[in-house]
């Protein structure tokens, strides 16, 4: 019997990815951000403004283009399995499965990571970013009915808002569904965020082995059950 992945799945498991990846990584990477860029655009400022490693400023430039070319290629392989009439969700998050592997042996070949400048280093920062940039592509090209899983701004302003509507008596179903939708994926980030620090404190790049077994495990979901969101024109 087919595993069908429900909307409510799909976002707490990427939201724990997410959180967990984004965190090791920051711990381990000398405080890069991989599954954003907005937290990497202001440690450039402040690495510009008092700069405090030369290599630090290159790791965290470096990972801009990087996640840029991670969701370039994740945009090109929603499009050609349109095409194909292939359900795009297994082949992008098989893709971030592959990168967010070869980031795990850079991250292992590559210890003790002491010099931000060291090639496999910045390779390490690179892959990560790029496979995270991945996931917010999917997020936004095949994923649109769940709450966003990286960045986690917005989801606490939409529960905000919700919850003022549902203490006030305000709130209608809609609501109280859109409230579920955005407080999972939240928490299981924030969850993700306190176990990926903890796990790469006591098993450096090894660590990410869970998130490589939970995002296969999403990778042999049965796609045809969650109908996905149109793609971008």
């Amino acid at each position: 019997m087919s595993i069908k992945p429900t909307d409510l799945t799909l976002g707490v498991g990427l939201g724990l990815l997410a959180g967990y990846i984004d965190t090791s990584a920051f711990v381990a990477l000398f405080g890069l951000f991989t599954a954003h860029v907005t937290g990497n655009f202001v440690l450039i400022g402040s690495e510009l403004a008092r700069p405090s490693h030369a290599g630090v400023l290159m790791l965290k430039f470096l990972a801009i283009p990087a996640f840029a070319a991670g969701v370039v290629v994740a945009r090109q392989m929603d499009v050609r399995c349109a095409r194909l009439g292939h359900n795009p969700a297994r082949p992008l998050l098989g893709m971030q499965l592959a990168l967010l592997t070869l980031f795990m042996a850079a991250g292992v070949a590559a210890a003790p990571l002491s010099n931000p400048q060291a090639p496999l280093v910045l390779a390490c920062g690179m892959l990560g970013a790029a496979a995270m940039g991945v996931q917010n592509a999917a997020g936004k090209l095949q994923f649109g009915r769940i709450a966003p899983t990286t960045v986690m701004t917005g989801n606490v302003t939409e529960l905000l808002i919700d919850m003022t509507d549902l203490a006030s008596g305000r709130a209608t179903p809609a609501v109280k569904a859109r409230f579920v939708k955005f407080f999972w994926p939240v928490v299981a980030f924030a969850l993700g965020c306190v176990a990926g620090g903890a796990a790469y404190m006591t098993f450096g790049f090894w660590c990410l082995l869970p998130a490589l077994a939970l995002l296969a495990f999403m990778v042999l979901l049965d796609w045809q059950a969650l109908e996905p969101a149109p793609a971008a024109a």
